[in-house]
């Protein structure tokens, strides 16, 4: 479950079950790993105008929610790594998403457009929108530049999809003398960083 709380008050304002969406999907294809997997929220993080915030799941989707007032909806779903989504990160003053898994990899999502369209827009909401623009781009290191295909990620394309190797179980973006950088940590002892030239 993922909670609003009111700190004044100490009790939740809005909760809302990620097994409850899962239902609704159980139609559709699946990786052999999925089935066991059930949407246990691993991390949350907030975007830096406060009203936007993201959760990765066990059960390799993220979530991206919008808050208004005392209540959240859900913007946008999609599937973002065939095993748990073990870390999710905002880039600061951006939309720009990233999400470490325990399948070893580390994506980046640009989620402005998405976010940006349904503000905008005065109907119901529903979190299957398709994107204005999907790609991939290749950075240094152990970067994969294969842009994978719709069916796996739901309508979203990630940006930057490293292969990191091991289980993620910490990152961060933050820029190191200028120059942005995801920091992550593993199972290892070592923090590895990687350059985020483009973006």
């Amino acid at each position: 479950m993922v909670m609003l709380w009111s700190l004044q008050k100490a009790r939740p304002l809005w909760i809302t079950n990620l097994q409850e969406d899962e239902t609704e999907e159980m139609e559709g294809p699946q990786s052999p790993g999925q089935l066991l997997n059930p949407a246990l929220a691993h991390s949350i993080s907030v975007a830096s105008c406060g009203n936007i915030f993201s959760c990765g799941a066990e059960d390799g989707k993220v979530r991206i929610f919008r808050v208004m007032g005392v209540k959240c909806e859900q913007e946008l779903g999609f599937k973002g790594h065939t095993l748990g989504v073990s870390q999710v990160c905002f880039l600061p003053e951006s939309y720009l998403l990233l999400t470490g898994g325990n399948d070893g990899k580390i994506m980046l999502w640009d989620a402005n457009s998405e976010v940006e369209k349904k503000q905008k827009s005065p109907t119901k909401r529903t979190h299957r929108k398709k994107p204005k623009r999907g790609t991939c781009t290749k950075q240094g290191g152990n970067t994969d530049a294969s842009v994978t295909d719709e069916e796996e990620h739901g309508n979203i394309l990630p940006k930057l999809n490293i292969e990191h190797g091991e289980k993620v179980n910490w990152l961060l973006g933050t820029k190191i003398k200028g120059h942005q950088n995801i920091l992550v940590a593993d199972q290892t002892s070592c923090i590895s960083v990687y350059p985020l030239n483009e973006f």
